[in-house]
């Protein structure tokens, strides 16, 4: 049975845009593993029951059904131990990485852009996206982004870990990159995937990171359909 992704897009199939989903497909091809993408959007939660999941990223592989990032690149690592390895040690130690990067990255990136998701869904889609957003939020979202060229050198800011952190390497896991670098770029492809905004500055080393893990696996990333900021 071939290896399928059940990942979240929008009207156009072909653009993935959950962070989530992307640390998978990332996961996958660092794996060396093929997958076939399977479309899945905010409305279908029926479509994931057969993995008692209402979310994606799911991972068929096999006969074996795996929901969640973290679980499925666990799954990833245990069955595939001849294939290069995705955490260096023990993957507990990544925990903390993965926490600052919802939290602080993500949730910033949030006031960012998500304004600019609804216009990429399809009509059911977006009513139930602009719904329980604006719930999320306690606020319609075009209030939410005001002002955000404004906002974003403080933004630009808070990322000073990353670039301490690409002090003494080129990737987040040393000199190759690991589980790390593909949660921290699920975010940016993320906002890369939704948004027209120019997150990050050329000259930037958070920039220049994030150009050399869009090349990676034969340009996967880049490849992916995006507004390119």
């Amino acid at each position: 049975m071939a290896r399928r992704l059940y990942e979240l897009c929008g009207k156009d199939p072909a653009r993935v845009f959950s962070p989530y989903c992307w640390r998978i497909r990332m996961a996958l091809a660092h794996k060396g593993l093929e997958f076939e993408s399977v479309p899945w959007r905010f409305t279908e939660t029926e479509r994931l029951a057969f993995a008692n999941h209402a979310l994606v990223p799911v991972l068929v592989d096999g006969e074996r059904v795996v929901a969640d990032s973290w679980a499925i690149a666990l799954h990833l690592e245990e069955t595939y131990k001849q294939a290069p390895a995705l955490f260096r040690g023990d993957p507990d130690t990544y925990r903390f990485l993965v926490a600052w990067n919802d939290s602080i990255l993500q949730g910033g990136l949030a006031r960012f852009i998500v304004s600019d998701i609804p216009s990429l869904l399809g009509d059911a889609e977006r009513a139930y996206f602009i719904e329980s957003r604006e719930k999320r939020f306690g606020k319609p979202l075009h209030e939410v982004t005001a002002g955000r060229e404004e906002r974003l050198p403080e933004f630009r800011a808070s990322l000073q870990p990353l670039r301490v952190a690409l002090r003494s390497a080129p990737f987040l896991g040393g000199a190759t990159p690991d589980y790390a670098d593909y949660v921290v770029l699920g975010s940016f492809m993320w906002a890369r995937g939704v948004s027209p905004l120019r997150i990050l500055e050329p000259g930037d080393a958070v920039h220049a990171w994030r150009e050399r893990m869009l090349d990676l696996h034969g340009g996967m990333a880049r490849g992916a359909p995006c507004f390119g900021a």
